[in-house]
């Protein structure tokens, strides 16, 4: 061996013998420091559909310390392309993965939980496999597009024991959860008439309804999939992206677009959210004809009958002010959420919170011994909740319940008559016609995962 040789050995040997010898060096987010989730306690999520409210669901989680988003998926090439660069540049690399079919992120086994933000008429499918795959899941409301499919999502994330978080994020916030504790604590009396007000027409929220002309997909749109288990209709543009809820093949209208917000609020104060339901629904509305680009409900008004005498009106109403008529008759609505009793009544909307009497709604006002949960916010309480296994503050079951209302009072609209429900085994008594409307066939290859 030659001298040069012998010494580079040396050499080198020194060398490892110092590196074993000092300490590691680890970056601290990794263990934890100044407050930061290590990576190993993170719930590692995909984000499937990230269009809208599915690109606002993704950011919020982003912003959330506990959630690692690793995979975005969806069938429209732009949507998918500035989700994945969101992504990235939230943290600094280009690991985040892109998918065109949400079984493949399904697959993976290093997902915890799933964001699903799709068009009603595939909520059912992707919850349904997401839950069969050991996922948790952030679902958007309604839950479902049909009660029959409710049903089974429902049942999917109890028998898998998943996590469920729907994103009716008014149970998040305080004039909402005040204003149910005061109900639930008795100050209003018996509860007479619960009054659910909700937007009424159509709103243009893409810009694009002007074009009603049937033409050809646009090339980052995958459309045979995004139609995916309802029936294949033209493509036109005005009913697709934000607007597709306004056509009953993918959607219900303001009717289920609201349904999961200030109906599940009143079963909320009503109590026993996870099994109540109606008795009778007799609705009626102005329906445009099946064949328009548009053609859900613009205006409904449904009267529901619930156990204990008590009358819950589903109606679109104007959006305004109660505290200038905080005397109001009880049939004069307003849109929002208002429990009527006997000694007094609350009304909350986004922004209002009015009662007969106003110091029930001063910050500082302790309602009772009745309290609901109060979350730091609603995409952290999910988090949270698939760390610690304790159920979501919106679960699947409650989230079902307040949708079936809806449901029901588009059936009742359709058939232009009264219904008889049985809450309990979810049937429509004596109406063969009304019953095949709780469900629908799907387009084949697709259909509900047991």
């Amino acid at each position: 061996m030659r001298l040069n040789q012998r010494i580079s050995r040396r050499r080198a040997l020194k060398a490892l013998s110092a590196a074993a010898a000092a300490p590691m060096f680890i970056p601290s987010h990794v263990l934890g420091a100044n407050g930061a989730t290590p990576p190993s306690e993170k719930v590692v999520m995909a984000c499937i559909g990230v269009g809208w409210q599915g690109g606002s669901n993704m950011g919020k989680f982003l912003n959330e310390d506990l959630a690692q988003v690793v995979a975005v998926c969806d069938v429209d090439a732009e949507h998918l392309e500035g989700a994945a660069n969101t992504v990235n540049k939230k943290y600094g690399n280009k690991d985040c993965k892109t998918y065109h079919d949400f079984r493949e992120v399904l697959g993976r086994k290093d997902i915890d939980a799933v964001s699903i933000a799709l068009p009603d008429h595939w909520h059912s499918i992707p919850a349904i496999m997401a839950a069969n795959a050991g996922k948790d899941i952030y679902g958007e409301k309604p839950i479902s597009h049909t009660l029959t499919e409710g049903r089974a999502m429902a049942d999917a994330v109890a028998r898998n024991k998943r996590i469920w978080q729907t994103g009716s994020w008014q149970r998040s916030t305080f004039n909402f959860r005040q204003g149910v504790e005061l109900v639930r604590n008795g100050l209003i009396g018996k509860v007479t008439r619960v009054e659910v007000g909700l937007p009424s027409g159509h709103k243009d929220f893409a810009g694009t309804g002007q074009f009603t002309d049937v033409s050809d997909p646009p090339k980052e749109l995958d459309y045979e999939f995004w139609v995916g288990p309802s029936d294949m209709i033209p493509y036109i543009k005005a009913r697709l992206h934000k607007n597709w809820r306004w056509h009953y093949n993918f959607g219900g209208g303001q009717l289920m677009d609201w349904i999961g917000h200030h109906c599940d609020i009143a079963h909320w104060g009503l109590g026993n959210d996870d099994k109540i339901g109606p008795l009778t629904v007799e609705a009626t509305g102005e329906i445009p004809p099946a064949d328009a680009v548009w053609n859900t409900a613009t205006s409904f008004r449904s009267v529901c009958q619930y156990p204990d005498d008590i009358e819950l009106i589903i109606a679109d109403a104007p959006s305004k002010d109660p505290k200038k008529d905080r005397d109001a008759p009880a049939d004069k609505m307003f849109r929002g959420t208002k429990w009527i009793g006997d000694k007094g009544w609350v009304f909350v909307d986004r922004g209002k919170f009015e009662a007969s009497n106003m110091d029930w709604t001063k910050n500082k006002f302790d309602p009772g011994p009745i309290r609901m949960e109060a979350p730091k916010n609603h995409w952290n309480n999910f988090l949270e909740c698939c760390k610690s296994r304790k159920p979501a503050i919106a679960p699947a079951e409650n989230a079902h319940r307040s949708a079936s209302p809806g449901h029901l009072t588009h059936i009742s609209m359709t058939v232009g008559r009264k219904l008889t429900w049985d809450a309990a085994t979810e049937t429509i008594k004596g109406d063969a016609e009304a019953s095949a409307m709780l469900g629908r066939s799907m387009r084949s290859p697709w259909s509900l995962p047991g």
